[in-house]
């Protein structure tokens, strides 16, 4: 159904070269990264008094934009299996399925590799959630995940904000530890998500003609020729244009967690950063404004076309969200949001933290 093979070549063949840097700097960079990735651990436990007494066994990778296709083309394979075996076995009956397949799953490798070539210059780093073990891309054992870093991506966001790097290489990590604290400390989060993603997947139409018909509709949406009365598409990205009703239940459910946990990330990046990382004032303005504007008018449109914007609405009103319950509860009073899924926000309450305030801090009745 897909050629992983084939999108792993295609993103590595297309992927934009990293920055101009020499063998030695390389190195001390590489170096740099996995220092400040050993230090972000005790800052962050020490900020969220998450998992302090937790071991993690989750590797820290520092990689380049081919070595971050790699690691998650095989997250992309873990993760779509069970959808990928249903599509096969409703299609396997029909004749000339095997020539099908085999141009099929290659323009969809195709496709895949571009999407990551894309994105491969533009991730600083990612808690890899669902990665299975591989020789050159480690795991953490019984199903724990790995912290990627992403070297060329940081030296060329630091250059291009021009920020000290070293303050900058300590920002990005103590995210992405948060992500690995988030993960590690509250066991059932990443069943938690896997479930929703499977129940997502589940959804999918896998009849071909079904899911081409939706792919049209979008189309039509995207450029304008949406239907009158059917304007309220027009903000969506062509990710959630193609989602059954039920899939978009599930997504207001997945939102609501990434908003969260991206959120999080990112109140405890800053609320660790001044004692640690001096311009981390600077820092942020700039980032900030990178965020909102993106690098160029395609960056822009691709972005829209892909949902990224949608994350960039979960970085902001995630750290809204933590920070109003931490301003009313205390960061112990916040943390009961990973006692279970039911503590976790809804997209609703995301928007307005009094209400999850309100439903898990409830007072019993005397």
């Amino acid at each position: 159904m897909v050629d992983w093979n084939l999108a792993v070549a295609t993103a590595t063949r297309l992927a934009r070269p990293g920055p101009d840097v020499s063998r030695d700097e390389a190195r001390s960079v590489v170096a740099e990264l996995r220092r400040h990735a050993k230090a972000s651990e005790e800052h962050v436990r020490g900020f969220t008094r998450m998992g302090t007494e937790e071991i993690h066994d989750t590797p820290v990778l520092v990689v380049d934009r081919p070595g971050w296709v790699r690691a998650n083309v095989a997250g992309f394979r873990e993760i779509l299996k069970p959808l990928l075996e249903k599509m096969q076995e409703r299609r396997g009956g029909n004749p000339g399925s095997a020539v099908l397949g085999a141009v099929g799953g290659k323009v969809t490798g195709v496709e895949l590799g571009m999407l990551l070539s894309f994105l491969s210059s533009r991730v600083l780093g990612q808690y890899e959630t669902f990665a299975p073990a591989a020789r050159d891309l480690p795991a953490g054992a019984n199903g724990g995940g790995r912290l990627l870093l992403v070297a060329p991506n940081i030296v060329h966001v630091e250059r291009e904000l021009d920020v000290e790097p070293h303050d900058f290489r300590l920002w990005v990590c103590l995210h992405e530890e948060t992500h690995r604290t988030q993960f590690t400390a509250v066991p059932w989060l990443r069943d938690h998500l896997e479930g929703e993603i499977q129940s997502f997947l589940a959804e999918t139409d896998v009849d071909p003609m079904t899911f081409l018909e939706r792919i049209r509709d979008a189309a039509q949406s995207l450029v304008g020729g949406r239907p009158e009365g059917e304007e309220e598409d027009g903000g969506r990205s062509f990710v959630e244009l193609v989602q059954t009703p039920a899939q978009r239940e599930v997504l207001s459910r997945l939102t609501a967690v990434m908003s969260l946990l991206e959120g999080h990330a990112d109140y405890v990046m800053d609320g660790v950063g001044p004692s640690v990382v001096p311009t981390v004032a600077e820092i942020r303005e700039k980032f900030q404004q990178r965020r909102a504007k993106g690098a160029s008018r395609l960056d822009s449109a691709l972005r829209k076309l892909l949902g990224l914007d949608a994350k960039l609405r979960q970085y902001r009103d995630g750290e809204r969200f933590v920070r109003a319950v931490v301003e009313q509860v205390g960061v112990d009073g916040f943390n009961r949001v990973w006692t279970s899924p039911n503590t976790l926000p809804t997209k609703a309450e995301i928007a307005k933290p009094a209400d999850w305030v309100a439903r898990v801090h409830r007072r019993p009745e005397a």
